[in-house]
């Protein structure tokens, strides 16, 4: 069996990390093949949305410490020298990474968790950055992803401590978006992911993009940058024929959850 398995149903990627006997840690091949699959995913016409998660009872215990106390000092200096093919710890990617984080995601699964556009927590899951306690520094965003989403001093706690939060403090400080039950997390995740893959691809796509490209900016810039995409995106790119024949079946669904309670709809 493959280390990093790779299924699609209903336009729907699921990616797994399929090395429970080490928590699913990141190792070199993994890194690699982890890669890989999102990038495939990624290029398919018949995919609109993809869940990250991992195999029980882990969804990343970080990069492997045995390997990394043991490796060849020299080949651990080598790699760092190498070209940087991506940032963060998955490829440049289109499509959207739904995280469903199954049990702990610690330290570089931390980092591979946040790299994902928004995360899905069973009620099992755990999360702690032990970079320091480790003596490796964060390279796959902590230092700017953690901040962005918890705050600063948060952050600083977790990282300085390398303490573990569980899964409703995580949701309450804005870490993940919804905890479900354990059994129920892959369904509720392919219910969200199958939401989005029901959306016209390109739209997902630009909207994305600017999340990504305006979120870097503040202030006038960054009014000035949105009022410019969405000019330049009206003007050339929106599908008024495409509204004219949804435009009923958009209202009902909005009227539908507008009176609803509870956990968000998907």
């Amino acid at each position: 069996m493959s280390m990093v398995e790779v299924d699609v149903a209903d336009h729907v990627g699921t990616v797994t990390l399929n090395r429970p006997e080490a928590r699913n840690a990141l190792s070199g091949e993994v890194t690699s093949l982890l890669g890989a699959a999102i990038a495939d995913l990624d290029a398919r016409d018949d995919v609109g949305a993809i869940i990250l998660t991992g195999a029980d009872p882990a969804f990343c215990a970080g990069f492997d410490l045995r390997a990394l106390s043991t490796e060849l000092r020299s080949v651990q200096q080598d790699r760092q020298r190498s070209t940087l093919k991506h940032l963060g710890l998955m490829p440049v990617h289109d499509t959207p990474v739904i995280g469903a984080i199954n049990g702990a995601a610690v330290t570089g699964g931390l980092e591979l968790a946040m790299g994902c556009d928004f995360l899905i927590a069973s009620e099992r899951a755990r999360f702690a950055d032990t970079h320091a306690r480790v003596g490796a520094m964060p390279g796959g965003g902590m230092t700017i992803r953690l901040p962005q989403l918890i705050s600063i001093d948060r952050a600083r706690w977790m990282t300085f401590t390398g303490n573990f939060i569980d899964a409703e403090t995580a949701c309450q400080w804005g870490l993940v978006v919804e905890v479900v039950p354990h059994e129920s997390l892959m369904d509720r995740a392919r219910e969200i992911a199958s939401t989005i893959a029901a959306i016209p691809a390109e739209n997902i796509r630009e909207v994305r993009r600017m999340y990504d490209e305006i979120g870097t900016m503040s202030g006038k810039e960054a009014w000035v940058a949105e009022a410019r995409a969405s000019r330049q995106w009206m003007e050339s790119r929106f599908d008024q024929a495409r509204l004219a024949s949804e435009r009923e079946a958009i209202i009902a669904r909005g009227r539908s959850q507008s009176t609803g309670a509870g956990s968000p709809p998907a």
